[in-house]
């Protein structure tokens, strides 16, 4: 499945960090950024969700959720999290059926690092899937889209 702009999010529910499971429908009315990332404690994912974090006041400004996604357990999302102070849920998808439906796993069933914005009524804003995983969505790109939302 490829997911594109003006597209419905798929919704789902994922076990994540802080001891609860996330839904996309809980977030209804307010943006929610999806960051698809490779995996915990890599050098670049760790420099992506560090700067995520570092930006979060302006996503909050703007309404908007962070919810970050990788294949690995909700034990290791609590690690990872916990090392780096993340104040954003991190969520388990074990089985890479949420990645399956966002069109971001590889020919080879890796996860890409990606990033979609879905907007308050669930439809997919921004839509990015990185070809090779060394570079990540700045903080101030996905803000200017976000902003967009809101005029």
């Amino acid at each position: 499945m490829s997911l594109s702009v003006g597209d419905a999010a798929p919704d789902f529910d994922l076990p994540g960090t802080g001891g609860r499971s996330y839904t996309l429908v809980e977030f209804a009315g307010k943006s929610v950024v999806h960051v698809f990332y490779p995996g915990d404690d890599t050098p670049v994912c760790t420099k992506q969700l560090n700067s995520y974090n570092d930006g979060l006041e302006q996503f909050a400004n703007l309404d908007a959720h962070v919810l970050a996604i990788s294949a690995q357990d909700v034990t290791s999302h609590e690690g990872f999290s916990g090392k780096h102070g993340f104040a954003f849920p991190l969520l388990a998808d074990v089985d890479k059926s949420v990645a399956g439906a966002y069109g971001t796993l590889g020919p080879l069933g890796f996860p890409r690092r990606s990033v979609f914005i879905v907007d308050g009524d669930g439809i997919v804003h921004y839509a990015h899937r990185a070809i090779a995983g060394l570079t990540y969505r700045p903080v101030s790109e996905l803000v200017d889209e976000l902003e967009k939302l809101t005029s």
